[in-house]
């Protein structure tokens, strides 16, 4: 065992446990460790012939970290030697603590091979076999995010794969994030990423995940069940009705309080899928994209959203006693 530093000994010795020191804990308890190192580990570099590499988990923590406290790769480093916390999370010392190429190449390393999207269905795995993800019915949406419309850049030009769209009377540039969420639990399943102008309607096959017996959706869903696609999908489509189809009822009349009670039933079920995004926006502050090309923000999504399923149920996972697994 390496003996304590300074500053460890400063920190062990406070009295206030901070809000994100809270966090660690709890993310520590509940993330499943074995069943995110099995997924990476064949694609691991071993640091053969030369200086070794960094211990798979902890580039896993400091990556989970970068992610969750909206860091650079620069400011991570910073922050792994400024902050006690931070390094005691991710199980490093200040003798060794991986540079900003090292914390970027590991992030490509999971995009090259495609690993955010097995993040995601291990931690899905994970809290389905604690009964915590039902497969019973789905509630699609999207939301914008943005990204930087300013051409002060090196090629003079906006990114070329993220596009403008009116939302109300307001412009927005940027990507849309498609989701499907279990309409039980609120859980994230599937997540789709486009630019911004493409339609909702467009990406809901490829946010089913074949279970379900109902789907759920806002107003701009609509006719969702007439698309080829769907032709043979045998479900119950509760799409939000648009307010001019009953708003033309006065409020008072039967028919004109019966459609609003049923709008306000289907926005109840509905309103399970704004939790993720409350979280990833809120929670962990991801409200731009911070790369260029739709891919690697989709990447950096996938892993924001399945922390969030993690973050949404730490509480009963704890309760279960699940610990380090």
């Amino acid at each position: 065992m390496k003996q304590m530093s300074f500053a460890d000994a400063e920190y062990a010795g406070k009295r206030k446990q901070t809000r994100r020191e809270r966090f660690l804990i709890e993310m520590d308890q509940v993330v499943p460790w074995k069943g995110l190192i099995a997924l990476i580990e064949p694609y691991y570099p071993k640091g053969e012939g030369g200086r070794p590499a960094y211990p798979l988990l902890a580039m896993l923590r400091v990556h989970l970290m970068q992610n969750g406290f909206g860091y650079s790769d620069p400011a991570m480093e910073e922050a792994l030697y400024e902050t006690t916390i931070l390094r005691q999370f991710s199980g490093l010392q200040l003798d060794r603590i991986p540079d900003e190429t090292t914390i970027l190449n590991f992030r490509r390393l999971l995009e090259k091979h495609e690993l955010a999207g097995g993040i995601l269905q291990v931690i899905n795995g994970y809290l389905g076999d604690r009964g915590l993800l039902l497969r019973h019915g789905t509630v699609v949406d999207a939301t914008i995010i943005h990204a930087p419309s300013s051409t002060k850049n090196k090629d003079g030009k906006r990114d070329p794969e993220m596009h403008q769209t009116k939302k109300g009377n307001q412009y927005f540039f940027g990507m849309k994030s498609h989701i499907g969420v279990d309409a039980e639990s609120g859980l994230v399943h599937s997540l789709v990423g486009t630019a911004a102008n493409v339609a909702d309607v467009t990406q809901v096959d490829q946010l089913l995940h074949g279970e379900e017996t109902y789907v759920c959706g806002d107003a701009g869903y609509t006719g969702v069940d007439k698309r080829p696609e769907h032709q043979d999908c045998k479900m119950i489509w509760s799409i939000a009705a648009r307010p001019s189809s009953y708003k033309k009822h006065a409020k008072k009349s039967l028919i004109g309080r019966m459609r609003r009670k049923i709008e306000y039933a289907k926005a109840q079920v509905r309103a399970k899928v704004e939790h993720p995004f409350r979280v990833i926006k809120r929670q962990f502050g991801y409200t731009k994209v911070r790369f260029r090309g739709l891919s690697k923000n989709i990447a950096q999504q996938t892993t924001l959203f399945a922390l969030s399923n993690l973050w949404m149920v730490r509480k009963r996972l704890m309760g279960m006693g699940e610990v380090r697994l």
